[in-house]
């Protein structure tokens, strides 16, 4: 059984991070990119504006602003466009794919789909648990948007994850009715509860820009979480034969 989860989790893991790394690259990364060059834009406008104050400055204070901008600089690092990004992000991928496959083939063990379409169902289960449900409070967002504390928002995020998943195995698998009217409760309550917010709503990016992010986030993440449930569903179907 634990060959079988983990060449499940490996196999599957492997196939879906590589669809998201090339839909992601397809349409997500250039999204990015567009994002970047307003944030980047930003703080040379505003450089412009302290050079046109600089004579107001003592110039050793002036010097040193410079020295500390350029070692804060320098600690930074960022993987360059090109390879670099798409090598980081494919390995991104490839971790937290087989991760989500781990826990898929954990619960085919206690239930496993009875034909390799049934594992689309999970793979959209999963959309719904981290993607669709705390997207619906914390959008995906784009470089230079405004956003509430990180603490809070990975919180609600966790919140909303467990909540989701929970409501969601009661509706599909409880029996009595007070159990799946828990779940429909459970569903909800995250977002009655509403998700942290910044105190103002403001991002670099043209709000077009924002919108198609958003759209290419989710349907990127659907087809991935598809991908992986359906190959999950396959490989785990697979090892059981070769075990029978």
């Amino acid at each position: 059984m634990i060959k079988r989860i983990a060449q499940t989790a490996g196999f599957s893991g492997l196939l879906a991070a590589i669809v998201l790394t090339l839909l992601q690259s397809l349409w997500v990364t250039p999204l990015i990119l567009q994002a970047e060059s307003y944030e980047n834009a930003a703080p040379a406008q505003a450089v412009v504006a302290e050079h046109s104050h600089a004579a107001a400055e003592p110039a050793h204070e002036h010097a040193q602003a410079e020295v500390a901008g350029h070692s804060h600089d320098g600690e930074a690092w960022a993987p360059e466009d090109g390879w670099q990004r798409s090598l980081a992000t494919g390995l991104s991928n490839l971790v937290v794919a087989v991760g989500f496959a781990l826990m898929l083939a954990g619960l085919f063990t206690l239930r496993a789909p009875g034909r390799t379409w049934q594992g689309l169902l999970w793979g959209l289960g999963g959309f719904a648990t981290f993607s669709l449900a705390p997207s619906a409070g914390l959008p995906p967002e784009l470089p230079g948007t405004a956003a509430a504390d990180l603490l809070l928002r990975q919180y609600w995020w966790i919140g909303t994850a467990l909540a989701t998943a929970a409501g969601l195995g009661l509706l599909a698998f409880a029996r009595h009715w007070a159990l799946r009217i828990a779940g429909l409760v459970l569903l909800a309550l995250p977002h009655l509860i509403g998700a942290p917010q910044p105190d103002v709503h403001q991002s670099l990016a043209p709000e077009a820009l924002e919108r198609e992010f958003i759209l290419a986030s989710l349907l990127t993440n659907a087809l991935f979480w598809s991908a992986l449930g359906l190959a999950a569903a396959w490989f785990f179907a697979r090892g059981a034969r070769q075990d029978a």
